[in-house]
């Protein structure tokens, strides 16, 4: 659907990175249930704005409702990176991360804390509706990456430049500020006060 060519590289240093970190609110474990998505702009590590929407859990939207989120808005045009906390949403809204780079016409780097446990992933994708679209999203999304601190997946930058970016947009620990205060927000709107490991 997006076979557009997407910029693969980025402004180099003193020039400071424009990112957004997507994550995820805590949520209910009821089937289908609402999932609110927290999506903050930093420059560098200095928080920007906000952008706010929301994906079903175990669904399959998450791709068009973070296009949608950005396409036409005021912070497409500033940004250089996009940051997903992993490769799904709601459990298991799996990302089309290629599509998403296209359409955005911006890399797009899903991070995790570790190495994920992909069969445990595929095994768990299997008991949903549409396994076999949603294995295809999951394997579309590329190898993972392990460059310490950083575990991670990408389109559109290759996994130096993206390690390079990350280190540039993180600020302490090993979390990029924009994916952190995502945490944050979300956790903090969903239950009165920010918790969890960000």
């Amino acid at each position: 659907m997006y076979d557009h060519a997407v910029p693969a590289s980025l402004p180099r240093p003193p020039r400071q990175l424009r990112a957004i970190g997507f994550d995820d609110a805590p949520f209910t474990r009821r089937p289908g249930a609402r999932v609110d998505i927290a999506g903050v702009v930093c420059q560098g590590t200095r928080f920007e704005g906000l952008v706010w929407g929301h994906v079903r859990r175990d669904g399959r939207s998450a791709t068009r409702v973070l296009i949608d989120l950005l396409v036409g808005g005021k912070y497409l045009p500033q940004l250089h990176l996009v940051l997903l906390d992993g490769i799904a949403f709601g459990g298991l809204n799996v990302v089309d991360l290629p599509a998403l780079a296209a359409a955005l016409q911006r890399p797009c780097v899903a991070l995790m804390r570790r190495m994920p446990d992909v069969a445990g992933m595929q095994a768990a994708i299997r008991k949903l509706p549409q396994p076999e679209r949603r294995l295809a999203l999951l394997a579309r999304a590329g190898p993972i990456h392990q460059r310490a601190p950083f575990v991670f997946q990408v389109a559109g930058l290759d996994a130096s430049a993206t390690e390079d970016a990350l280190h540039r947009l993180t600020d302490r620990g090993h979390v990029p500020e924009a994916l952190r205060l995502a945490h944050l927000i979300g956790s903090a709107v969903k239950d009165g006060e920010s918790r969890g490991r960000a």
